[in-house]
């Protein structure tokens, strides 16, 4: 990957910002501009200098890794050398105002003192982030292809039994994946049998799972730190009539927000194409998140496609459409793709099919 070209980009904006030098500390950006994939590191990004700040875990990683950058071995905290850099790049550094606690901050403006001026940012590497290159792109696919491969071996190849739990399944998922070729999971896996599944993050526990029960499932894998996003819901037996009423509104209002995806469109345009399909049937209530969000790197990341977000799509983004309709005490369903904008407008990621199966 190119990251002197996203560290020139990234510059961009921080002279637009009238700003000496950018810290970066959020880890997935920190990865994004540099390659380096460790625990713990920061980067001064300035026109007169680039430099990696990394603990002595992670010195020979970082050589392999972000071997184009100066990079600096410390043993103490990282605040001061930070500082120390940036100060030398001239008066005024930005820093991540969401990436540092306040402890931290109150640590950096005592190191700072009054000769540098310390300014807070939102969203500058993230911004960048949202548009997908080619090879970030097929590695979210090589991602998505170890989920596809999990649902075929695990749920239609006959992994699903009466009395497995949530746990069960969700293990079995995540051993599918990596067996696979995924690195990990790209999050905790979300399971949930019948009721649970009103809860739309539930975790998975030890619900047995019956005859009639609604199956959702949401997961995902991750390859080389790029993730994959993808949730099905299935019957476990022969479903009752309102279970297919339900399926059908969703299932309705999920591709009327795949269909809203395009070059230019603006993200609340497409919550709110979904969300019309179900506040129309009577259930607007019961649709109680965002319709989506981007992902990459992290799983949940810029744009969150929800109704007060005017982001405009771009060309190689990578957004997921997640209706779902969640009724307390009876059950809940949702289904999701991960959807790449296009030039022409979108294509559906996963290869795994969207009707109602009954197992």
């Amino acid at each position: 990957m190119d990251h002197a070209l996203r560290r020139d980009r990234a510059l961009a904006l921080v002279r637009e910002l009238e700003l000496d030098a950018l810290l970066v500390t959020h880890l997935p950006n920190v990865r994004y501009l540099t390659g380096f994939s460790g625990s713990r590191g920061e980067l001064v990004l300035g026109s007169r200098g680039v430099v990696l700040l990394i603990d002595g875990r992670y010195t020979e990683q970082a050589s392999r890794e972000a071997a184009d950058l100066e990079r600096r071995t410390t043993l103490e905290d990282q605040v001061e050398p930070a500082i120390e850099l940036a100060a030398r790049l001239g008066p005024r550094m930005g820093f991540e105002r969401g990436a540092l606690s306040f402890g931290v901050w109150e640590r950096m403006r005592a190191v700072a003192g009054e000769d540098l001026e310390l300014v807070p940012t939102d969203g500058i590497i993230e911004t960048l982030r949202e548009v997908k290159d080619d090879e970030e792109r097929a590695l979210i696919a090589a991602a998505q292809e170890c989920a596809d491969s999990a649902f075929d071996e695990v749920v239609l190849g006959g992994g699903l039994r009466e009395a497995m739990t949530e746990r069960d399944l969700a293990l079995a998922l995540e051993i599918a994946m990596r067996a696979a070729g995924a690195d990990a999971p790209g999050f905790g896996s979300i399971v949930a049998f019948g009721r649970n599944a009103a809860e739309p993050h539930h975790h998975p526990a030890g619900r047995a799972l019956g005859r009639g029960d609604l199956v959702k499932m949401d997961f995902g894998a991750e390859v080389c730190g790029y993730r994959s996003d993808m949730t099905r819901t299935v019957a476990f037996g022969e479903p009752g009539n309102r279970a297919r009423e339900l399926y059908g509104v969703v299932a309705a209002a999920q591709a009327a927000g795949v269909e809203a995806v395009a070059d230019g469109a603006v993200a609340s345009d497409v919550d709110a194409a979904a969300r019309r399909v179900i506040a129309d049937a009577g259930l607007g209530e019961a649709f109680s998140h965002s319709v989506g969000h981007g992902v990459g790197l992290e799983i949940h990341e810029s744009p969150i496609m929800r109704a007060s977000c005017r982001t405009v799509l771009r060309a190689g983004a990578v957004v997921t459409v997640e209706p779902g309709v969640y009724l307390p005490g009876v059950a809940g369903l949702r289904i999701e793709d991960m959807v790449e904008v296009t030039p022409e407008g979108h294509r559906v990621v996963p290869r795994t099919g969207k009707e109602l199966i009954v197992l």
